[in-house]
């Protein structure tokens, strides 16, 4: 099978492109690096062209309500060049409870993103996943005042990005879901305790203060950024990632 991933330098794209060719597939990574230009449209079609899946891993540059624009753009140009390229499935990641934070303008931006693909020419699947186990630095370093890290108890469960390109590339290789496949990693903390378990493993001095207001994870209500019934459970263990 020919597959084009777009964004698949990334993190999680360049795992997938070495996972399907592990397994036999013709996978081809496609980025800003190889000529390819989303919101231009640059190199979309030549990119494409003869694939039987694309999967789109590309991401807004910021997180702000200029997500938006970018989300639509770019999926505008994907599925046209798709459809002059009869691709026959088309896959894109998105985030777990992602349509109940209405707060995050970047969670409003990827509902457009997974609203465009459903309403679009090409049979579609998504796949949401929960947070990555990769990005719970980057969430304590946004929130770091000194050597206080301010979190709130938001519950997260969080997700390996090995797991997440696994799933991604089973997905691709299926047929299409027309609808979603939720991903999550096996436990539920709280992100105040996440960060604690975090500092600890790596011998950081700096404290977690619990704060229900720091950071935009306190925009998020209840445990909706959780495994919803039904969704698949990926086997790598938070504490086992940072062993």
């Amino acid at each position: 099978m020919k597959i084009a991933v777009i964004g698949g330098t990334g993190l999680i794209g360049s795992q997938v492109v070495e996972i399907l060719k592990e397994a036999g597939h013709d996978a081809v990574p496609h980025s800003l690096s190889t000529g390819v230009n989303v919101i231009t449209g640059e190199g979309l079609e030549e990119a494409v062209a003869g694939a039987d899946t694309v999967v789109n891993l590309t991401n807004s540059p910021a997180f702000d309500d200029t997500s938006l624009a970018f989300f639509r753009t770019s999926m505008d140009h994907l599925l046209a060049a798709c459809e002059k390229g009869r691709v026959r499935h088309v896959v894109i990641l998105s985030i777990v409870g992602v349509d109940q934070v209405p707060a995050l303008d970047y969670y409003r931006a990827k509902v457009l993103q997974e609203d465009v693909l459903a309403a679009g020419p090409i049979p579609y699947s998504i796949v949401r996943a929960t947070q990555f186990m990769e990005f719970v630095g980057a969430v304590m370093d946004a929130t770091t005042e000194g050597d206080t890290v301010r979190l709130p108890r938001t519950p997260l469960q969080p997700i390996a990005a090995a797991d997440v390109a696994r799933a991604v590339a089973d997905v691709a290789l299926g047929a299409p879901l027309g609808g979603v496949l939720d991903i999550a990693g096996p436990e539920v903390f709280p992100l105040d305790e996440l960060g604690r378990l975090t500092l600890a493993a790596r011998g950081d001095g700096r404290t977690v203060v619990t704060d229900d207001t720091a950071g935009m994870f306190a925009a998020v209500p209840g445990d909706v950024l959780t495994a919803p019934d039904g969704a698949r459970i990926a086997p790598t263990h938070y504490r086992d990632r940072l062993s």
